[in-house]
């Protein structure tokens, strides 16, 4: 079951830019930065309320934010939904006639995350997340 929106993702082309003006926007700093490898990013995360904004740098010219950034510029890249089973989540979407990118795999600040194919919703990158209990 979907709970939450849990955060947007975007993509940014100069991350120190885009620091500063989220930084003034915000009226406050990042509280996490992290490398997800796997995906060939640096994420940083603003809390905002219940929810986050996750700004996304490249790490190398192959990563998905390389080549979204080449394609449709920098902004807004994904909306992240966070659910509370994603197995079962993806299933029932699954099911529903939604396509997922890939499998379950572990996503940056101790999420699972898995992805739903913009073609099947209508335009929008879709993150499913949820804890990683170890």
């Amino acid at each position: 079951m979907i709970k939450k929106i849990e955060h947007i993702g975007i993509a940014s082309k100069n991350i120190d830019e885009s620091l500063t003006v989220f930084d003034k926007l915000l009226g406050r700093s990042t509280y996490k930065t992290e490398k997800v490898a796997s995906e060939g990013v640096k994420t940083h995360f603003y809390k905002v309320g219940e929810s986050k904004i996750e700004l996304l740098e490249a790490t190398s010219e192959k990563s998905p934010i390389s080549n979204f950034i080449s394609k449709k510029g920098e902004g807004m890249h994904h909306l992240a939904l966070y659910v509370d089973n994603i197995y079962t989540e993806l299933e029932r979407l699954n099911s529903l006639g939604f396509e997922a990118i890939g499998e379950v795999k572990k996503g940056a600040d101790n999420k699972l995350i898995c992805f739903l194919h913009p073609k099947t919703t209508s335009g929008v990158l879709i993150e499913l997340c949820q804890e990683q209990f170890e």
